[in-house]
């Protein structure tokens, strides 16, 4: 049985061809989905989604795959970026595949408020009663003035008097002469001004969803990436989440004791600030701006291996227990910068080493 799925058959090729160098490089590693989210920072369940052809992989998880598998970043990140600019043409097609569905679905809903406008032929034909020289028929309620001739000696026909005995007041007085009422809306008037008004009515609501969509209903505030509103880099003294991008849920001295991924501060959020070799094991410093805070994380280790990280007077620990894991973590600490922080590993055979 295959190891891959079959890539979608509606990918762009540019994207297609890039899932398929990513596993390539996977099988090349020896790697599992699983060891590959361990070494990259990056979810199972989004590798899966990434490999399979279901979403691109964000430029960070691609950066990661390439220092896993000792691949020239450079050469995948153009790729990507190919790969990428094909995903939003795929996107804009449909997006605007989904707008004309909106826009008929729109124009079928108004439609049922009324028939479309009567043309000019038909309205014509309406008014002389089928042409032909014949003769044309007035309007109902309406009477012939005397003395006034209209076209080819017909007396044109007027809108007959109101019989109301308040037909003629206006603003509480009453006029001299008879009141002659406004002239009678063409048939069908009425239901095309329900139809503008509805269609009106519509693209206001289009326009108000748009604006606050936009400006994310907060006065025109700005929003970053993550949707919370724009704020500054996070210190460490900032202990709770409020202007944090989506996700990431500490900042600061609040990370302090937490676990990166639980927080949301690792995959794009996270950057290898220092590195160094003890024994056959990698020890490095994982740094997040975003949350201020850094990690000490060891890789390539066995069993009885640990690591730890210190920033003043603040220390975690991780280790690794279970016989087959290959990486540790430990808790985050917080930090104003990546200098800050020192990572030190311990071996199970007694070898020690920490970053600069």
């Amino acid at each position: 049985m295959p190891r891959w799925k079959a890539l979608p058959d509606e990918l762009d090729p540019q994207v297609k061809e890039f899932a398929t160098q990513l596993r390539r490089l996977v099988d090349r590693g020896g790697l599992s989905v699983a060891a590959l989210s361990d070494r990259t920072g990056y979810a199972k369940s989004s590798w899966e989604r990434y490999l399979n052809g279901r979403l691109l992989a964000p430029k960070g998880a691609v950066v990661a795959l390439a220092e896993v598998t000792g691949t020239d970043p450079v050469h995948l990140t153009t790729m990507w970026e190919l790969a990428e600019r094909a995903w939003s043409r795929s996107e804009m097609r449909h997006d605007m595949t989904m707008e004309a569905i909106r826009i008929a679905q729109a124009r079928a809903a108004l439609g049922e408020f009324g028939a479309p406008p009567a043309t000019s032929a038909s309205a014509s034909a309406t008014a002389t009663g089928g042409g032909g020289g014949k003769t044309p028929r007035r309007a109902a309620g309406a009477v012939a003035m005397p003395g006034i001739a209209g076209p080819a000696g017909v007396s044109p026909a007027i809108p007959s008097q109101p019989t109301a005995p308040d037909a003629n007041r206006r603003e509480g007085t009453r006029s001299r002469g008879p009141a002659t009422p406004p002239p009678a809306a063409p048939p069908g008037g009425g239901r095309r001004r329900l139809s503008m008004v509805l269609a009106g009515v519509v693209g206001v609501v289009v326009v108000v969803a748009a604006l606050l969509f936009l400006t994310g209903g907060d006065g025109g505030g700005k929003k970053n990436q993550g949707g919370g509103a724009s704020a500054g880099p996070s210190t460490p003294s900032t202990g709770t989440s409020s202007g944090l991008p989506a996700g990431v849920k500490c900042a600061g001295a609040g990370c302090t004791g937490k676990d990166a991924e639980a927080m949301g501060c690792s995959g794009d959020l996270v950057t290898t600030a220092k590195t160094v070799t003890v024994g056959a094991t990698t020890l490095e410093v994982r740094y997040s701006r975003t949350c201020g805070a850094a990690w000490g994380r060891i890789t390539g280790a066995a069993q009885g291996d640990s690591v730890r990280v210190t920033a003043g007077t603040t220390t975690e620990r991780g280790s690794i227990t279970a016989t087959g894991d290959t990486i540790a973590y430990t808790p985050m600490v917080a930090v104003r910068d990546a200098a800050a922080a020192k990572a030190c590993a311990t071996l199970a055979s007694g070898q020690r080493g920490c970053t600069a």
